[in-house]
């Protein structure tokens, strides 16, 4: 087995309950990490015997692009869209944050996690 991440993706994106987030949107990071079996590429040297993380990548800007209000509904979106497209993954981990979130204080982001193992 082995590791992939995509760590800090950034979005511009319009998520959240408030009808001027859906307006004015806020900026976003995406942090994905994927296990999957990194034997035969190590071996092979071929991008065909691993997960292409150019595709992780474009379903995650993709699926941020849909505007939600919940990050929890987003980040299901990523996850199930990442099991459908790509068989080889076994496990999902992936954090989803709003930076400077309209929440009446000084908070830098508010973050759900989620993971989930292919059934």
């Amino acid at each position: 087995m082995g590791t992939i991440k995509l760590q800090n993706i950034r979005t511009y994106s319009y998520h959240g309950c408030l009808i001027e987030e859906g307006k004015i949107g806020s900026d976003y990071r995406v942090d994905l990490e994927i296990k999957t079996d990194l034997r035969k590429s190590s071996q092979t040297d071929e991008l065909s015997d691993t997960v292409n993380y150019v595709l992780l990548n474009k379903i995650v800007v993709e699926e941020m692009a849909i505007r939600s209000k919940l990050l929890e509904h987003v980040a299901q979106r990523i996850i199930t869209r990442c099991f459908a497209e790509i068989p080889s993954i076994s496990r999902i981990k992936l954090a989803v944050s709003k930076l400077n979130p309209p929440i009446g204080g000084d908070v830098e982001a508010v973050t759900i996690e989620m993971e989930e193992f292919r059934n």
